[in-house]
């Protein structure tokens, strides 16, 4: 019983000990990041050739939040590098296509983390994290069977129009991203109301605010990522799959059967197809077909 007592006893020292801020020993603080407190900004940031007025204090302090959060991160950085060459050519290819800033890539990476089947509270999915009513306005079908969010090149191509919907509207693309997070009609009326025409004279949401810092605090920490010592080789990103496609006009009643006809498992098939979300396809649209990613 004693012995119990005691071993009690020291458990609650060193809990108050720690709460009322013990001093940290040396060979502790050696394995702290200290490196972080070292960063500086940059005298100049821009996104997608926009400028960031660091001169306004309000808005340097912001970017550091951002900057400084995201350095706290480093392995969540190696991951964003990793998953990069995974995707990040395709949204470059379809970005040069259509004629729009190639910043813009990073607009997914602040959403998804480049995982495209995550979903958040919202019900926002894939790679650019669609809302169902957004999705389907953009032309991606979501439904029980189907969701186009989850599908790397069409919801790519989803969010180009919104974003260039936006751009359009606001005429610049720092005020677009801000409409991709808070809905282009919320941010107009919110700019319509205070009589602002730049993101940074506009008083927005936290959300949507610390949204637009923290995209360029990831694209200025990719980009140097070597100076901030987190960059990867590029031997060791992920790679896109090396795939077949199969246009299938007809239902596929069971899918596990039907892999084994292709001659694959059933796992590569929702693997490399995350657009479908369960063991059945009913058919296809009139006119339209599947097109089902393979192994090669």
């Amino acid at each position: 019983m004693w012995f119990l007592w005691l071993c009690w006893m020291c458990i609650v020292s060193v809990a108050i000990s720690c709460y009322t801020g013990k001093p940290v020993s040396e060979g502790e603080r050696e394995g702290l990041p200290l490196w972080v407190s070292t960063a500086r900004l940059p005298e100049h940031l821009e996104f997608c050739g926009e400028p960031l007025p660091l001169t306004l204090s309000e808005v340097r302090e912001n970017m550091e939040r951002e900057l400084y959060i995201l350095l706290q991160q480093p392995g969540q950085l190696v991951l964003y590098q990793k998953r990069a060459g995974r995707y990040l050519s395709l949204f470059e290819q379809l970005l040069q296509a259509a004629g729009m800033p190639t910043d813009l890539k990073y607009v997914a990476i602040a959403e998804s983390a480049l995982l495209p089947t995550v979903q958040s509270p919202k019900q926002a999915v894939g790679l650019w994290q669609f809302i169902p009513e957004t999705a389907r306005k953009m032309g991606l079908r979501v439904d029980e069977f189907v969701d186009e969010r989850r599908h790397p090149e069409r919801s790519t191509r989803a969010a180009l129009r919104y974003l260039q919907q936006g751009y359009e509207l606001f005429g610049n693309w720092t005020l677009a991203v801000a409409g991709y997070n808070m809905g282009h009609e919320n941010l107009q009326a919110q700019l319509q109301l205070q009589g602002a025409r730049s993101f940074y004279d506009a008083f927005l949401n936290e959300e949507t605010t610390r949204y637009i810092y923290r995209i360029v605090a990831i694209k200025h920490v990719l980009q140097n990522a070597a100076q901030y010592g987190v960059e990867m080789p590029r031997v060791e990103h992920y790679s896109p799959p090396v795939v077949r496609i199969i246009r299938w006009s007809e239902a596929i009643p069971d899918l596990v059967e039907w892999a084994r006809q292709q001659g694959v498992r059933y796992k590569d098939v929702r693997l490399l197809n995350p657009w479908i979300l369960q063991s059945r396809l009913p058919a296809p649209p009139s006119g339209m077909v599947y097109e089902i990613a393979l192994p090669r």
